[in-house]
Formats: C-alpha cells, structure tokens, sequence
C-alpha cells in the first residue's frame, strides 16, 4: 500500500512539474518584463489580434523602438534631442535579405517622406481652420503639386548621416484563418535611424525656402509663411520631444 501510495506521489509530483514547465515555455512578452526589470525591448503590443504567427526572428523580443523610437530612445535613457530617432518597417517580403536591404536603402525617403506629410498637413490646416494652401484655389494647384510630389525628394536631398542605428528582422505565417487573405510566409525588416537634429532642421528649413520661391501670390505666401513659421518644434512635439 505504501509502495502504491509513494508511487501515486511521484506521479503526481511530475505531472506539477510538467505542467509548471509547460507554463513557463509558453511565457509572454511582460512576463519577462516583469522578471527582468532591465529588459526595455518589450514588445507591448502583443495583446492586437495579428493574422500572422512569427516563426523566427532577429531577437527573440520584438524591440520597443518598432513600436515608438521616441519613447523607446527616452525609456533607454537616450537624448531625443542629442539625436533624432525614427523607426520603419517594411512590407512582406519574399526573402530576408530584400526585406532587410529595402529598409536600409530607404532610411533617408521614409525620414524625408515624415517630415513632407508632415509640412503638408501643416499647410493643409491652420489654427483658424483655414487653410494655408486654399485647395479649391486655381492659382495654388502649381503649389499643391509641388507638395504633394516632389517635397519628399527635396528634403532627401538635404538629409544626410541618416544612419541605420539598428535593425531588427521577422519571418511570418500569415494565416487565412487569423484574418489573412491567404496562406503564406514572408520576411519583414525594421531598421532604426538615427540623425543629427541640425542636419534634419536644415533639411526643414530648405523645405521652407522651396514652398515660399514657389508662392508668387503676396496674400498665399503670407498665409504659407505664418504655417510654416514653428514647423521644426512643431515636428518635434508632434513626435513627442
């Protein structure tokens, strides 16, 4: 009888420690958090409902700076004002090596691409509710067409030492039966881009320059020139410094 009960014990004692194992396998982005209070790069978005799976990536924590560079590079204890970070992601790829070659490459056009959308919804709206550039307004379509299509490239001229501070990649599972519109595997990249503050304020100031030699009318260029009069701190508290 005691053999049968010192056995039952046993049994019962592995099936404890199987299940605890079992638990700790499957442990969550803040239970790590929790137990390492030092680990930063804490994916907090894990909660949203993704129609994928990651199968493999760089780290084994999604880092925080996906998520929000500005809050991550504060967090991090790290001067967003010594240094201005941005962060971007790539569509699904084929392969990781494009994924990753394609963020890179366009480190320079995503900042200048922020920064134009940036300028644009500045002149598409003012504190009066009017706006700057009047789009029903014939004589500002030269103006708008500039904005809208060459801005980016303008600032990308000026913008440079936009560096790729660090990068982060992931292979995913897309499933039909998570919400995707069909079954498939592809790689994304995320890079992080660091860049002087005076080099991206130049970049803004020569936006300016640009968007007033294309303002002829004297009534349009004092209306352009009051929006675009803060845009730089503007920018920055949009972004959060």
């Amino acid at each position: 009888m005691k053999t049968k009960l010192s056995l039952m014990s046993s049994l019962l004692m592995a099936l404890v420690a199987m299940s605890l194992s079992s638990c700790a396998s499957k442990k969550t982005h803040e239970d790590i958090a929790r137990e390492n209070p030092a680990v930063k790069d804490v994916d907090n978005q894990s909660t949203i409902k993704k129609d994928y799976t990651v199968v493999d990536a760089s780290s084994t924590i999604r880092p925080g700076w996906t998520v929000d560079a500005v809050d991550w590079a504060i967090q991090n204890s790290l001067d967003p004002k010594e240094n201005r970070y941005f962060a971007f992601e790539t569509e699904p790829k084929v392969s990781r090596e494009m994924a990753c070659n394609l963020a890179k490459s366009n480190a320079r056009a995503d900042v200048a691409g922020e920064v134009a959308t940036f300028i644009r919804q500045t002149l598409g709206s003012s504190e009066e509710g009017q706006a700057a550039i009047d789009p029903n307004n014939p004589i500002t379509q030269p103006l708008r067409s500039f904005v809208e299509t060459s801005l980016s490239s303008k600032i990308q001229e000026v913008i440079t030492g936009a560096g790729v501070d660090k990068s982060y990649w992931e292979k995913r599972s897309y499933k039909m039966n998570l919400g995707a519109k069909r079954d498939f595997t592809a790689y994304t990249c995320a890079v992080l881009v660091k860049i002087k503050p005076e080099i991206l304020q130049s970049a803004i100031d020569q936006a300016r320059v640009e968007i007033l030699n294309r303002t002829q009318d004297k009534t349009m260029k004092d209306k352009v020139e009051q929006a675009l009069q803060n845009v730089e701190q503007n920018f920055d508290k949009a972004r959060g410094i």
